[in-house]
């Protein structure tokens, strides 16, 4: 099962209007892709910076959450809110 973990760092003043995104993008995930079993928005203790902690079902999972409109959509939507583009840790199980 792929797990990521997304380390996503937020413009200074910027965290409440991400976080709204943010969490469009969780409630769609979570409630249309069948192959992702979790989909969840931490904050960490770093000023501005935002987790997504991600697990999926198989790679296939991991495409058809990348192709899904509401990513592309809301990722956008989150984008002018980031400070650069998201750090993405790829995890498999040993």
């Amino acid at each position: 099962m792929p797990v990521i973990v997304a380390t996503i760092k937020v413009k200074s003043g910027q965290g409440a209007d991400f976080e709204a995104a943010a969490k469009e993008l969780e409630a769609a995930v979570n409630a249309n892709e069948e192959g992702c079993s979790l989909y969840q928005l931490c904050k960490g203790d770093e000023a501005d910076t935002y987790y997504f902690v991600e697990q999926y079902r198989d790679a296939a999972a991991v495409e058809a959450h990348r192709g899904s409109d509401h990513f592309k959509t809301l990722g956008r939507k989150m984008g002018a809110f980031m400070d650069g583009p998201p750090s993405i840790l790829r995890l498999q199980e040993a």
